[in-house]
């Protein structure tokens, strides 16, 4: 049993790791900063979740603490990424020519 959870684990960690790997991949690819800070939390908050997962299989005791910070990632990231690209939007940050819709413009609009 503790070879079977020791590899679950190691098969965790790798896959987390794999997905921070795509997370910093995709905040040098994506064409603006809103693309980049989808990428960069998205990625790296499953990457981090499953690092977090790896690591309580291979240290049991640990397992309040790892739970304890993964659901403060669950909670902090959405709410650090929407305030990023908030302030980026009012600040006028360039959006790629590919976008065609802009919600938030819609509804500042709307408001005014």
């Amino acid at each position: 049993m503790g070879l079977l959870i020791d590899i679950i684990g190691g098969l965790l960690l790798v896959s987390g790791a794999a997905f921070l790997l795509f997370g910093s991949l995709g905040l040098l690819r994506m064409p603006d900063v809103f693309n980049r800070i989808q990428a960069g939390t998205k990625a790296t908050t499953l990457g981090t979740l499953l690092t977090l997962a790896g690591a309580a299989c291979l240290q049991p005791g640990w397992g309040w603490k790892l739970l304890l910070i993964g659901v403060f990632l669950i909670f902090t990231n959405p709410v650090s990424s929407q305030v990023l690209a908030n302030t980026a939007h009012r600040r006028g940050a360039q959006k790629t020519p590919l976008t065609k819709i802009d919600q938030l413009a819609e509804d500042q609009e709307g408001k005014a």
